[in-house]
């Protein structure tokens, strides 16, 4: 099984308001650049879509070493999701799971690789990270309103 790196970002101009996703997938010497955006969402559900987009951009099944600076996913998926799958997309508050579609959409993408989740800090330095950064903004860039 192949192993690709991928880095995700999310980004938001106002929140809710115009959004961009951008991801960096690298396997061997070869990288990957997607991005893209939507006039009115969340920071959070960009995190989310970059990564979903990249998980879904990979053609076969993959060792995936996936770096987010987002802890919201992270431990969203690492920590929460089998417990909000049970209470049937409910919290522990009972109270429906936000973004509850893309979180779905994780799921099912995440099903086919086997998925190492790494948080990084955000804006500190991370080369993969810092690019995953201008691929999100370039994404919002393509939303905002003049």
């Amino acid at each position: 099984m192949k192993e690709v790196i991928i880095y995700t970002d999310g980004a938001c101009s106002g929140n809710p308001g115009p959004g961009g996703w951008g991801a960096l997938l690298i396997y061997g010497d070869h990288s990957h650049e997607i991005m893209e955006g939507d006039f009115e969402t969340t920071n959070n559900r960009m995190e989310l879509t970059a990564a979903i987009e990249a998980l879904n951009a990979l053609k076969r099944p993959c060792r995936v070493i996936l770096h987010t600076d987002s802890t919201y996913v992270k431990d969203g998926i690492s920590k929460w999701i089998e417990n909000w799958k049970q209470n049937g997309w409910r919290t522990a508050t009972k109270k429906p799971v936000k973004n509850a579609d893309l979180w779905q959409a994780l799921d099912e993408a995440v099903e086919r690789h086997d998925v190492v989740w790494k948080w990084v800090k955000g804006h500190d330095g991370d080369e993969g990270n810092e690019r995953a950064d201008e691929l999100a903004n370039m994404g919002l860039n393509n939303y905002k309103v003049l």
